[in-house]
């Protein structure tokens, strides 16, 4: 019966028929400006085209809509920002002091943030040198000890670490 129907309606291809434009091959279906996908590539935009394979025509229309709404969102911010760019022109335009105000104000800002992350790397600066200054002036003191022999390092590197337990008999 549904093979009796076919071609009833104008621009319907009987099935297994390729779309016009598009080479036959294992290409999974596509919306229109998409590039055809290969199968196995399994990534979101496959995962979301294939859910929406089972609605026809109501599932194109509702992808569709959704890429209409997001055009539209981008297109209010686009539109916010443009009008928050024609408010500090009008702004400069009749009080360029204050705008001079809130230049001046987020330059100290910003050079208050940055005299704080001086500090902060001067002061581990500072630590990492009295570290440097302690380690070395420990390699300075040894005058009191013997010349150095074979074994001397292996003496002072014992002598820093904790006795060993005993063990029981």
């Amino acid at each position: 019966m549904a093979s009796s129907i076919n071609g009833i309606f104008p621009g319907q291809q009987p099935p297994g028929a390729h779309p016009v434009g598009v080479p036959p091959g294992p290409a999974q279906p596509s919306f229109p400006g998409t590039v055809p996908r290969v199968q196995g590539s399994n990534t979101l935009v496959d995962e979301l085209e294939a859910s929406f394979e089972v609605g026809g025509k109501r599932a194109r229309l509702a992808l569709l809509l959704a890429a209409l709404a997001l055009a539209v969102v981008a297109n209010i911010g686009r539109k916010y920002i443009l009008l928050q760019a024609i408010k500090r022109l009008q702004l400069s335009v009749q009080k360029p002091e204050q705008v001079l105000k809130e230049d001046v104000s987020d330059l100290r800002n910003e050079l208050q943030r940055k005299e704080l992350l001086v500090q902060k790397h001067l002061a581990k600066l500072h630590h990492w040198q009295q570290i440097l200054e302690d380690v070395s002036g420990q390699h300075r003191k040894p005058t009191d000890l013997p010349p150095p022999g074979p074994l001397t390092f292996l003496e002072q590197a014992s002598a820093s670490l904790p006795p060993a337990p005993l063990k029981p008999s």
